[in-house]
């Protein structure tokens, strides 16, 4: 689940009028069921959305918020997994997990959470810095502070200003940071969502359409086709464009945060589509096709006057090799590639078009 899900989850509680407890994974050192930044929801009545990893952990976690609905307070939980804090089937991780609880009762000040609610729903940026040392940090234990992508504080969820020392160790989101700590502060970077133009609305791009929904990509489709990017096919898309290729990829709004990847009927339209997108900020431009179809498209470019460097980054043929056969499947490898690029930041050099270069 989301973490916009589940902080619209929790605006909706409390604007009925119920508590809701907030838990987060701040750190985790060694093997652990989950990695720092999952949260989870608990409800009074003992349910809960989201999840920190199952296992016991979870459940003391459950059970000490719930304590904590009469009581207030926001609290570090510390957990060794070991014989005492094992997985669901008894398995011993070995590693630490370090929890935050916070409790949030109707009358509460929200605006920490609103505030990042709205940051995640805007597509936008931010970090959370939590004090998880006071000694080493400087800071009062359990204290929050958001940051935006510039690394200015625009929230706060405690009554002391951020020490110099936490906007010291901010790194910026450009670098794509993971969750880190440093200095007794944990930092988890909420990284701005990227776009997914998916040029060609046939039977892969709108699966791919489907599963990228499935994992924070924002996705706008293209075709010269209206039965084919229509509603009924593309529910979930923040955006349809229906038109010529060469027309609608003029003048299209494509940055750093974009992706683009080009599963089109034909080669034509194919070639048509790279050459509008090679030279752009993309971070991201793939190609479906087999290798003899792309060296085509290479070469039949290269006269066009888009330089090798510029194809040698084109991802081609897109998508992991996990030896798809049906449309589904190609799919899950193109999505899985697109995730892997975004969460690592790049892939190795065998799934990019420089191969395919070298042998022109």
């Amino acid at each position: 689940m989301s973490m916009r899900t589940i902080l619209l989850e929790l605006d909706q509680m409390l604007r009925s009028g119920h508590p809701v407890c907030y838990t987060a994974l701040v750190e985790t050192r060694g093997s652990t069921p989950q990695k720092a930044g999952a949260a989870m929801l608990v409800f009074p009545d003992g349910s809960q959305s989201g999840t920190l990893g199952g296992g016991c952990v979870e459940a003391e976690v459950k059970r000490q918020a719930l304590e904590r609905f009469a009581t207030g307070g926001t609290e570090l939980l510390t957990f060794q997994l070991d014989s005492d804090y094992g997985w669901d089937d008894g398995l011993i991780c070995g590693g630490r997990m370090k929890m935050l609880v916070d409790p949030i009762r109707p009358g509460d000040d929200l605006g920490y959470y609103r505030t990042l609610a709205d940051q995640l729903l805007a597509g936008q940026g931010c970090t959370e810095a939590v004090i998880i040392d006071a000694e080493t940090s400087g800071g009062e234990l359990a204290s929050r502070y958001l940051f935006d992508a510039t690394g200015t504080v625009i929230a706060q969820r405690t009554a002391t200003s951020a020490p110099a020392v936490v906007l010291q160790r901010l790194r910026p989101l450009i670098e794509r940071p993971r969750p880190y700590v440093n200095g007794g502060i944990s930092y988890l970077p909420h990284l701005p969502r990227c776009r997914l133009v998916i040029v060609g609305a046939g039977h892969v791009g709108q699966k791919v359409a489907d599963l990228a929904a499935d994992v924070d990509f924002d996705v706008w489709v293209i075709d010269d086709r209206q039965e084919y990017c229509s509603p009924e096919r593309f529910p979930r898309v923040q955006r349809r464009i229906v038109g010529p290729i060469d027309e609608a990829l003029t003048n299209l709004q494509i940055d750093r945060d974009t992706y683009c990847i080009i599963v089109t009927r034909g080669h034509n339209h194919d070639e048509e589509a790279l050459f509008h997108l090679a030279n752009t900020p993309a971070r991201y431009v793939g190609l479906i096709g087999s290798h003899r179809k792309i060296k085509l498209i290479f070469k039949d470019l290269l006269e066009q006057g888009i330089t090798a460097e510029t194809l040698r980054k084109v991802y081609a043929p897109l998508g992991f090799e996990i030896g798809s056969q049906t449309v589904p499947e190609i799919a899950v490898s193109i999505v899985t590639e697109l995730v892997a690029h975004r969460n690592l930041g790049k892939l190795p050099d065998r799934v990019r078009g420089l191969s395919l270069m070298d042998e022109l």
